[in-house]
């Protein structure tokens, strides 16, 4: 697991395809980026988490108060966060914003469901970077940026706009069948709380 970027308040990974961002119940679900990074980092605390089968950026936290601000910067909407997802199908349009409430579904926990009534606000900026595939199996690659930090948010909204991300057998368990979920957070940017320097975290995507 490569560190991008370390100071004396944050720490920031590439975590990996299929590794957990925190302990999991079980003994077979501890392996995880808090116990790897606990190892060397005795203060560590999360600040937020990627789905395990999510790749990319991940902020954490040295201490306490370290925690309690950079909690806040996304709280408050203040991180710029940027996603890289192979969909299924043919994007036709360049650019959009998908405005989406999303709830839990309580009979089949972690699936989150579409709900227009009951649901919480959730909006999701995209934009298309290129066509990949041939005509018999045609995907798309965006960039998503999401707005709100819903769980599963970008996942549900790429399946509500009909185009499931490649890989996701959570969401689109007949789709291609790629041996990891196409999603990956490449990019992070805010302002450092307690130096005030911008910066601007990034971790190449793998696929």
């Amino acid at each position: 697991m490569a560190i991008i970027d370390e100071d004396d308040y944050l720490v920031a990974v590439n975590k990996p395809f299929n590794l957990l961002s925190v302990p999991g119940r079980g003994e077979h679900k501890q392996d995880c980026v808090v116990s790897r990074l606990q190892q060397r980092y005795a203060d560590i605390r999360v600040v937020h988490r990627l789905d395990c089968h999510t790749s990319g950026l991940m902020l954490l936290a040295r201490g306490l108060e370290a925690q309690r601000r950079l909690s806040r910067l996304f709280h408050d909407r203040r991180v710029d966060k940027r996603y890289i997802a192979v969909v299924e199908g043919e994007v036709h349009t360049e650019q959009g914003v998908i405005d989406i409430p999303l709830r839990g579904d309580p009979e089949n926990r972690p699936v989150q469901v579409v709900d227009c009534i009951h649901g919480k606000p959730a909006q999701t900026r995209w934009r298309l970077q290129k066509k990949e595939g041939g005509s018999g199996s045609p995907m798309s690659r965006l960039i998503l940026q999401p707005l709100t930090g819903r769980t599963h948010q970008l996942r549900v909204h790429c399946m509500a706009m009909g185009h499931p991300i490649v890989g996701d057998r959570l969401y689109n368990s007949a789709g291609h069948r790629a041996g990891r979920m196409m999603l990956h957070a490449d990019r992070l940017e805010f302002v450092h709380p307690f130096s005030n320097r911008p910066l601007r975290l990034l971790a190449e995507c793998e696929f």
